[in-house]
């Protein structure tokens, strides 16, 4: 189907969205995710509603978006609907995490919603179908104005995860436009272990290698980060960041705390909560990041759910913003939402692009004195 087509078919049935969310919440949500990305294949989701808007066009990392406001990795693993996200309004769509071999991830159930806080924990172990069956996906895939991100990570049983990353970057970097080395998820034993000193030293420069060594010797490498960091980590990464020439960074994944859903059900399960109550510790960790880094690009993720802190998350310091988990409860309806609301922060203030959100607050969300 052409993309003039389907950015039809998704049109008629944008009046559908509201009833498919309420029976999506009502199914096991890993049958919902599942339910969904089968509904995206076949044409049937939303087409953006708000026209492309001058004010919200940016550069990162050398990259032209029409907007910043991305999907965040873990929704669309294997590369399965990137047209269809493109088609949605997304500015960036990153796909995986993919891993060098297929993998089945860990046992179910291994997804679960906290409704009471818009929360989500997952524990889902990089299930994905490896490397050779999305480079078939992405055989002349045509996003149109989209800027797709390829989130690479390193197998379960692996010996050696830098290999892993090195793999992901050889194979890759002239598919994608910015790849993003995924060593933050809390569900992969010992992978975070590379955030630290001279492991993340090791890592950086292989990939770097690696990407220098390809056709694609320019594409942007991110760093994803934890949020389950102090601040001489902090500081230790980012010494190491910006000693080695890596592009940019996300902040941030999910994380390990569960301070902020004590008591409700499912907040006790094991794996990395994500959606609403995450935001104020991920946005806090990229305004502190971004005191460190200076003017290296940042992504800011995690806890995304309203017009209102997506714009937080630009006056804490990013240059774009993906969002995943408050897609499960508002649907995609909530990305026009954001676009319309960043808008019209960037005309009511009199600026000329959404880039000059960003920093305006970065010292009182490093410091804890801001908060939503």
């Amino acid at each position: 189907m052409s993309l003039a087509g389907l950015r039809q078919r998704l049109l008629d049935s944008s009046h559908l969205q509201q009833l498919a969310l309420g029976a999506l919440l009502r199914m096991d949500p890993e049958t919902a995710h599942r339910a969904t990305l089968n509904l995206l294949r076949q044409g049937f989701g939303p087409a953006g509603a708000v026209p492309r808007s001058p004010a919200l066009a940016t550069r990162l990392c050398g990259l032209q978006l029409s907007n910043p406001v991305g999907m965040a990795a873990g929704f669309d693993k294997n590369g399965e609907v990137p047209h269809a996200l493109a088609i949605a309004g997304f500015g960036l769509i990153e796909v995986g995490t993919v891993t060098p071999r297929p993998q089945s991830g860990n046992p179910r159930p291994r997804l679960f919603r906290l409704p009471a806080s818009g929360g989500v924990i997952n524990r889902m172990g990089f299930n994905n179908d490896g490397h050779d069956a999305l480079l078939r996906r992405l055989d002349g895939l045509d996003l149109g104005a989209a800027v797709l991100g390829i989130n690479i990570g390193a197998n379960k049983t692996s010996e050696d995860f830098v290999a892993d990353y090195v793999l992901g970057v050889q194979r890759f970097a002239g598919k994608a436009g910015y790849l993003t080395v995924n060593v933050s998820s809390p569900n992969t034993p010992g992978l975070r272990d590379l955030q630290a000193g001279a492991a993340l030293r090791r890592l950086l420069g292989a990939v770097l290698e690696a990407r220098a060594a390809t056709s694609a010797p320019h594409c942007p490498i991110f760093l994803k980060l934890a949020p389950d960091l102090d601040e001489p980590a902090l500081d230790e990464i980012a010494a190491v960041v910006l000693a080695s020439g890596v592009d940019g960074l996300i902040v941030s994944n999910t994380t390990l705390s569960r301070d902020m859903v004590k008591g409700q059900p499912f907040a006790d399960e094991a794996g990395g909560l994500s959606g609403r109550p995450l935001f104020n510790l991920s946005t806090r960790r990229l305004a502190q990041l971004r005191q460190r880094v200076g003017g290296l690009p940042i992504i800011g993720a995690g806890g995304i759910h309203s017009p209102g802190s997506a714009i937080a998350k630009f006056e804490a310091g990013a240059n774009a913003i993906q969002l995943y988990s408050a897609l499960v409860y508002a649907g995609m309806p909530l990305l026009d939402d954001i676009k319309r609301g960043l808008a019209n922060a960037v005309a009511q203030r009199r600026l000329a692009n959404v880039a000059e959100l960003t920093g305006r607050a970065t010292a009182d969300w490093a410091a804890g004195k801001a908060s939503l």
